[in-house]
């Protein structure tokens, strides 16, 4: 506390000091001329004029002074400059060392450096060369005058001392180049009386207290203007992500559309669930360590339902349902590791194999089977639209488009007898909503889709068609091995979260999007999207 009072009382004596130099003289013509209260000499740094500046910014809060500001230019010396300037410029020195040519051996460029050093030789060599000071003689140097004399210590002696140079700009512009001094800018101020001068520094009271109306003291008080034009501190809060603001958006979209959001809390899936049950072959590509990250520890995951799993295997290894399978030996050991999610199409797995829960008897909650409109004996089936927007994980090179994090939207639609019309009509549908009316078509294979789509959008900042997702229905093989009955079909499509958002905010480079490197401020900035 001692220091806060002590710069307290420095800061009440020098208003004071001013005041009393104002009401003698009327003004203060330059208060680099005054003389800090605690000092003996005038205030000529400019450090002292921050600290009179202090003092004035207080006094004209109060109108009890008028400032006029002063801008003034000055230089002082750096590190380098400062040696230069107690011990001789590097070319001066070097000259110094050297024997007047045809007295003695020359000095050779190796016991020069032992003399001066490799800096001042390198750069010694090269300015005496140019001043005509020194010369080469055989493998050395020599003097080539009896005399010099050192300009750039002389200059650099005046800047130390006045902060200039009276020889001009020129100068100065070459000292700065060689980086031997800096440039400052700083300021003084002429100080006036005030509307409200006066020569007591006594504070205007800023609050009415119980007190001051029981002692009547408010009646001769002075007291502070009230600012109605200051501003209120702004509030900190928190702030959305531009991902999280673009994700909301999407969701929305989802939502208008009659879609249930998944569950995706599962970042560590089973290759069961990732691949398997997706009717992904365990020879694909996709699966080895280039692309997905295992976890070691644990080694293996819990065993899925034993019914489903035979059914998934027998599928892969031998085919049924109406196809041949892989025709590949199956491992246990495959299926069972445990990996970072691929994509979140392994939870609208999970999600699809719960909703077949009543089409295989399980699950009913109590209900008996129904009978149809025509008679027919219900399957259990209740048709659903589901989506999930969430992070997935791949083992990639990071690059300017690419990191091994980043969020995938997806959903699905299940019916009866949806067509491949269907799909994309809903996906025209579904983008429309964002914003985005020219979308194709193009033919694509996943492992798990069949027929699949890849999704295209006209980009008309880029004036070029780009891909925005992938989409297909899913196969005989992934579906009725969960119980579906045949004439169910499921419609998938996914697309990337980080796209749209760099396309929405003209972002180039992900990483300036997501990472520890992205500044809080442009977070803190950044507008809604309107998609």
């Amino acid at each position: 506390m001692i220091p806060n009072i002590l710069t307290r009382a420095m800061a009440e004596s020098l208003q004071q000091l001013i005041l009393d130099t104002l009401h003698e003289n009327s003004t203060i013509p330059d208060t680099r001329s005054l003389v800090i209260p605690g000092q003996s000499e005038p205030a000529s740094s400019q450090e002292a004029q921050i600290t009179i500046l202090g003092a004035l910014n207080s006094l004209l809060s109060r109108d009890m002074v008028k400032v006029e500001t002063h801008e003034i230019v000055s230089h002082v010396l750096t590190p380098e400059g400062s040696q230069i300037a107690a011990q001789g410029s590097h070319e001066a020195r070097v000259w110094a060392a050297l024997p007047e040519k045809g007295q003695s051996s020359p000095l050779t460029v190796v016991e020069l450096k032992k003399q001066v050093g490799d800096e001042t030789a390198k750069v010694g060599q090269s300015r005496g060369f140019k001043n005509g000071w020194i010369g080469k003689e055989g493998a050395g140097f020599v003097k080539l005058v009896s005399t010099i004399k050192d300009t750039t210590q002389l200059d650099l002696v005046e800047v130390q001392s006045s902060g200039t140079l009276k020889s001009g700009e020129k100068d100065l512009a070459d000292l700065r180049k060689r980086k031997l001094i800096l440039q400052r800018k700083g300021q003084w101020f002429t100080v006036q009386k005030g509307p409200e001068f006066s020569t007591s520094t006594a504070k205007p009271e800023t609050d009415l207290t119980v007190e001051m109306l029981t002692s009547g003291s408010w009646k001769t008080s002075t007291y502070k203007k009230y600012n109605f034009e200051a501003e209120g501190a702004p509030t900190a809060g928190g702030a959305l992500h531009p991902l999280l603001k673009v994700r909301e958006d999407i969701r929305n979209i989802f939502l208008e559309m009659g879609f249930a959001e998944m569950p995706t809390a599962s970042f560590v899936e089973s290759a069961f669930w990732c691949f398997d049950a997706l009717f992904v072959p365990q020879q694909h590509p996709a699966r080895e360590t280039q692309d997905t990250f295992y976890v070691s520890d644990p080694p293996h995951s819990l065993q899925p339902n034993l019914e489903y799993y035979k059914k998934v295997s027998t599928v892969h290894e031998h085919g049924g349902f109406g196809s041949m399978g892989y025709r590949a030996p199956w491992s246990h050991e495959e299926s069972s590791k445990l990996l970072l999610r691929t994509h979140t199409t392994a939870s609208s797995t999970h999600m699809l194999y719960k909703l077949a829960a009543r089409c295989r008897g399980e699950d009913m909650e109590g209900d008996q089977p129904t009978t149809s409109k025509n008679g027919e004996k219900d399957d259990g089936f209740r048709p659903a639209k589901l989506f999930s927007i969430d992070r997935v994980f791949r083992n990639e090179a990071m690059d300017a488009t690419h990191l091994a994090e980043f969020h995938q939207v997806e959903g699905v639609v299940a019916d009866r007898n949806l067509t491949l019309a269907d799909l994309i009509g809903f996906m025209k549908t579904f983008f429309s909503k964002m914003g985005i009316e020219q979308v194709r078509f193009k033919p694509a294979y996943n492992p798990y889709t069949e027929p699949s789509l890849e999704i295209f959008a006209f980009h008309p900042l880029l004036n070029k068609w780009v891909e925005v997702g992938n989409s297909g229905m899913f196969r005989p093989e992934m579906l009725e091995p969960m119980g579906f009955p045949k004439d169910v079909r499921v419609h998938g499509w996914g697309l990337g979260l980080e796209r749209p958002t760099m396309i929405r905010y003209g972002i180039n480079n992900i990483r300036t999007l997501v990472g520890h490197k992205v500044p809080i401020e442009s977070i803190e900035n950044t507008p809604a999207p309107r998609l």
